[in-house]
């Protein structure tokens, strides 16, 4: 009984920080945030609107809490080049000298905030993947969408495109089960922290990664 009560308590203070002490979180500093950060999404939104032929943003759909879909918004950093068969190019090859400096400091996130003011996502969380990976999840990974997507998240810290899509995830599910204030803040310091610092933030090389194809065999987890 002890222990199920102590499940409980937990239980309850998470969801008290989730759905109170979280949403004002993140609404009142995205808001500052972005009033901070205005002249410089000015200033890219303006050089975007000439490098890229006035296609400025990046709006793709995609799951957020409960498998739900919103748009997500990301300045562009890709041209829409296309071969000779009429499918667009790799995303290395489309991947342009400014898109390379703006993911270099992760500046086409900036737009996120947006999303996190409107309430489709969180300013920590697992970051929201597409749509069709959705029937590729095992019932472990699905866990990751019990609550909103982030703009950067415990596996963006711990690695990011550098481990792999199991990794990701089991990182991602870990997050959701020990969500906290202390730990959000914690990954909110080491986000900014690794930003000024480049540790491994960007890399050409791994920056884009292939397709999660889904894992064959359900994730176990110690009880």
């Amino acid at each position: 009984m002890g222990r199920k009560l102590k499940a409980l308590q937990k239980f309850r203070i998470m969801k008290v920080y989730i759905d109170v002490v979280k949403r004002l979180f993140d609404l009142v500093f995205a808001i500052l945030g972005f009033m901070i950060v205005f002249p410089l999404f000015l200033v890219l939104w303006l050089v975007l609107l000439i490098k890229n032929n006035g296609n400025v943003f990046f709006i793709q759909k995609r799951p957020g809490k409960n498998e739900h879909v919103f748009k997500i918004i990301k300045f562009k950093t890709m041209n829409d080049k296309m071969g000779h068969n009429g499918k667009l190019l790799p995303p290395s090859m489309r991947l342009t000298k400014t898109g390379q400096f703006i993911r270099k400091y992760s500046l086409d996130e900036i737009p996120q905030l947006i999303n996190v003011i409107k309430g489709d996502m969180s300013l920590v969380g697992p970051r929201p993947l597409l749509v069709e990976y959705l029937t590729r999840y095992n019932n472990f990974q699905k866990q990751r969408h019990l609550i909103k997507p982030g703009i950067t998240g415990w596996a963006q810290i711990n690695g990011r495109n550098t481990i792999s899509w199991e990794q990701k995830f089991k990182l991602d599910v870990w997050y959701v089960k020990n969500i906290s204030l202390i730990l959000d803040l914690k990954i909110l310091f080491l986000t900014f922290y690794k930003v000024f610092k480049k540790d491994g933030i960007y890399n050409l090389e791994n920056d884009i990664v292939a397709d999660f194809m889904g894992t064959h065999a359900e994730t176990k987890t110690k009880k």
